[in-house]
């Protein structure tokens, strides 16, 4: 019987976020404060739409002995510590010195640390290091920012080809197939990869929009027909101020087979890429202009998306800014949230349900790399529930993982019904709201920190979408960040950066 490991180690890493990562923080999809370990890490993904669930079908179905040494997922923020790749690679390599036929990683690739600017790729390289000839497979997030070090240490290199994420099970399938397609001899793969000098912003990146689509959809294609092995396109993630910020292309082929195509198609992509590099440009407006607008349009909901303070970006998810316009602009029949903030949940707590309440909210973090100081709002209502913060994703993102909002409560204003919670929580799922008692089809405006994750859970009862550049450290105005260590020349921060597309075969 062959045996196989899995394990799971994410973060999308804000290294601009003051909002710190411990170790504690990186039990996301689970009860516990900190990452889940075998039989408890099993329990929260097996059949869940996530690359780690994928590869628990793929080692059921082969018939092989499984382990599942760590399961690490944190909500996006600043730097986790060094220390998490010294107890992640120990965990693993734990499990791979009893015996191991395959390594199957679910990685996000989007880490940074205080020491490592490829914290996947130190992980990758240490594993490889103590087992030279292992077959490892990687699923990547579609914000990955990739080093040479990580294709070095990898056999096969998958990337989410959607933003939102949902085809998390879909990638690691790919990676795990292909994987298990070599072990059986059936073919030898080979990572091709590129990286360009495009500072993608997240707002222009999503796959199943110009001007990403048709690059994706190219890639989609010729891993369909067989051109190639796995081929992927990563938006990257540019909220990072480390050398290997790009947008990258990775072709996986069969180096038996391939003569040419895999750098043939490697080539397009990025070329494709490169000439529409001033599409993946987004540019602000003014929030007063944003609300202002979404009060002329017709029947709600409709969707106020503040992109400047986003938790899956390593927001805090405090800034009230956007809010406080919608109140000097007289919207109604809102719902709002969820708004980070333990001490105002706390006090409401405290009052008790049906207790009228008058309370700062949110405000509680500055972000001094952009120099944001952080402005709570007064607001007074009724707390209308208490909850513990807990639901399961029923949309297609993530679906059937368990999320956390810590303890939350809702504060009815009469005019809006704003969650309020004690973990952060990026709302890609409507649960966030109905696990509260709010229906936000019922409401004529929703206003949410996200930027393209809320299309996955809100898409089917929004009428509208509105963007809204907010303040915060997710801001959409790139150059308010402190560049110091990225690469440079870069676009658009350098416009006449050269190209440095690949070969054409």
């Amino acid at each position: 019987m062959k045996r196989f490991v899995t394990a799971m180690v994410k973060h999308e890493t804000n290294t601009f976020s003051p909002v710190p990562t411990p170790l504690t923080a990186f039990g996301r999809y689970g009860a516990q404060a900190g990452p889940a370990y075998g039989a408890a890490a099993i329990a929260a993904y097996r059949g869940t739409a996530t690359a780690a669930g994928a590869f628990i079908d793929l080692a059921e179905e082969a018939g092989a002995a499984f382990a599942f040494p760590i399961a690490a997922n944190a909500t996006p923020g600043g730097c986790p510590e060094d220390s998490l790749i010294d107890h992640a690679a120990e965990r693993i390599l734990e499990e791979v010195n009893r015996g191991c036929d395959a390594l199957f990683l679910d990685l996000h690739g989007g880490m940074a640390t205080p020491g490592y600017d490829d914290p996947e790729g130190e992980l990758l390289a240490r594993i490889r290091k103590a087992a030279p000839g292992l077959p490892i497979a990687v699923a990547f997030d579609f914000h990955t920012n990739l080093s040479q070090r990580t294709i070095d240490n990898a056999t096969v290199i998958t990337a989410y080809r959607t933003y939102p994420h949902v085809d998390q099970y879909e990638t690691g399938a790919r990676a795990g197939r292909t994987l298990l397609r070599a072990l059986a001899g059936e073919v030898e793969p080979k990572i091709l990869w590129h990286s360009l000098p495009i500072l993608s912003h997240l707002n222009c990146q999503t796959p199943s929009r110009q001007p990403m689509k048709d690059i994706m959809d190219r890639a989609i294609a010729a891993e369909a027909d067989g051109t190639v092995l796995n081929a992927s396109v990563l938006g990257c993630f540019p909220l990072a101020d480390i050398p290997y910020v790009g947008m990258h292309g990775i072709v996986v082929v069969d180096a038996r087979t391939d003569r040419g195509q895999g750098g043939r198609l490697l080539h397009d992509l990025m070329s494709m890429a490169w000439e529409r590099r001033s599409d993946f440009v987004f540019h602000v407006e003014p929030v007063e202009t944003s609300i202002a607008h979404a009060r002329t349009l017709g029947d709600g909901p409709i969707l106020l998306a503040d992109h400047g303070d986003v938790a899956g970006s390593g927001g805090s998810t405090d800034v009230m800014a956007v809010l406080e316009e919608c109140i000097r602009q007289g919207l109604d029949e809102m719902c709002v949230g969820p708004i980070w903030d333990p001490v105002a949940v706390d006090r409401m707590i405290a009052a008790g349900v049906g207790a009228p309440v008058d309370l700062e909210v949110g405000g509680r973090t500055d972000a001094p790399a952009i120099g944001h100081v952080g402005k709570p709002l007064r607001l007074s209502g009724t707390v209308r529930r208490i909850t513990d913060g807990r639901f399961k994703v029923t949309g297609p993102m993530g679906t059937g993982t368990s999320q956390n909002l810590g303890r939350c409560a809702v504060l009815d204003t009469g005019w809006a019904e704003i969650v309020v919670c004690s973990e952060r929580h990026e709302p890609f799922d409507t649960g966030c709201f109905t696990h509260a008692g709010i229906d936000p089809a019922r409401k004529r405006y929703i206003l949410i920190k996200s930027r393209q994750h809320f299309r996955a859970g809100f898409a089917p009862i929004i009428r509208h979408v509105v963007m809204v550049s907010g303040p915060g450290i997710t801001t959409s105005d790139y150059s308010q960040y402190p560049w110091d260590r990225v690469r440079r020349p870069i676009y658009p921060l350098d416009p006449d950066t050269p190209s440095n597309l690949p070969p054409s075969f």
